[in-house]
């Protein structure tokens, strides 16, 4: 499992450790990557993703997943994110297609 966020594309980061007498050496910065359970609303289910406390903030700020997942580019997006942002279209388009049919019924009786 790559140490990735599944919705930001925060990655692992490379720099140096710097002593007092300025020997440098090399290390890695680990993004603070949780476990998360997020409801989709179109989906009607929650799903869990590995991301990051500033993905949640994000999220929370657009309105939840299902704005976060539609407004945000396929490049910044994790595969699984990208397989859940296609589910997520196909059920607001039935869910669209299902309001229509209905609203027809109720004008046509």
């Amino acid at each position: 499992m790559s140490r990735r966020c599944e919705l930001t594309g925060k990655a692992v980061r490379t720099g140096n450790n710097v002593s007092h007498a300025h020997n440098k050496s090399r290390r890695r910065f680990l993004p603070n990557l949780q476990t998360s359970s997020l409801l989709s609303d179109a989906l009607g289910a929650t799903v869990r993703l590995r991301v990051t406390p500033h993905a949640l903030r994000s999220v929370d700020h657009r309105g939840g997943l299902d704005a976060y997942l539609l407004s945000t580019d396929d490049e910044k997006l994790s595969r699984d994110a990208r397989r859940l942002k296609q589910r997520i279209r196909k059920a607001v388009a039935a869910g669209a297609a299902k309001a229509a049919a209905a609203s027809a019924t109720e004008t046509a009786g």
